[in-house]
């Protein structure tokens, strides 16, 4: 855990532009996973909110939440609350960074190493 870096108050344009760019890029990658056959995942879209369907069932959801500026994930580890700091996405609590901890529920859900690379 490292220690919460303070957010960067965003403009609503600019909040919306990286949430998308961050939803867009998942489904990217999952799309990636999908045709290299490395796990079937499936990904479903609706304006601000993206879940993804892992192998055995479980899911994990993105969600954007406007009016905090914030990102919200949930998975079977928990929920999670990011605000964009110091150039990345940084949980409200303990300052670890988005992708890593999506990565990381992914590849508990889907029983395999996945990472959602920085591209994202």
């Amino acid at each position: 855990m490292s220690t919460p870096t303070p957010p960067e108050r965003l403009s609503d344009s600019a909040y919306h532009a990286l949430a998308q760019q961050l939803l867009a890029g998942i489904e990217s990658q999952v799309d990636r996973w999908l045709e290299d056959d490395v796990v079937d995942i499936d990904a479903a879209r609706t304006g601000g909110l993206l879940e993804l369907s892992l192998p055995g069932g479980s899911k994990i959801v993105v969600n954007t939440q406007p009016p905090l500026q914030e990102i919200w994930l949930a998975a079977r580890r928990g929920g999670f609350h990011y605000r964009y700091a110091a150039g990345a996405w940084r949980d409200t609590k303990s300052g670890d960074e988005f992708l890593a901890t999506l990565s990381a529920c992914a590849s508990e859900q889907a029983a395999q190493p996945l990472s959602f690379d920085a591209a994202v």
